[in-house]
């Protein structure tokens, strides 16, 4: 017998990481009405370590952060677990560091400003949920 598990019944972990905490709020307060579990961390390196204490299932990561970026935190998140999606966030469209990213293993790719609808689609497109 299958149990079919609802999106009510069932929170997604998300962590979002960003330099600007006035983004994660944002972030945060959007997914969290949709029922998301989210994280925060406003470095890689605070990033790397929630990742690896929470296991969150989808990881939105800005590229351009102080100390640590989003590229070199993303080699230590893909080494910690490699089935975590990470979707990179940047406000600059540079084309090495998309490739540089996909190499790494990262699922997705979106620009700054974000769109809501595009985001959470982007989100639940890369957790699997239908849309």
């Amino acid at each position: 017998m299958t149990i079919k598990i609802t999106k009510e019944q069932y929170m997604h972990k998300i962590l979002v990481v960003d330099d600007e905490s006035d983004i994660c709020d944002f972030v945060k307060n959007f997914f969290q009405e949709r029922g998301y579990e989210v994280l925060i961390a406003l470095s890689g390196e605070d990033a790397i370590e929630l990742s690896r204490k929470e296991s969150p299932e989808l990881i939105l990561l800005d590229i351009k952060m102080k100390g640590m970026d989003g590229l070199a935190a993303l080699k230590h998140l893909r080494e910690i677990n490699k089935k975590q999606k990470v979707i990179m966030v940047t406000a600059t469209e540079d084309q090495n560091k998309m490739d540089e990213a996909s190499r790494q293993g990262a699922a997705d790719y979106i620009l700054k400003p974000l769109m809501l609808d595009y985001l959470e689609n982007a989100v639940e497109r890369n957790l699997g949920e239908d849309i």
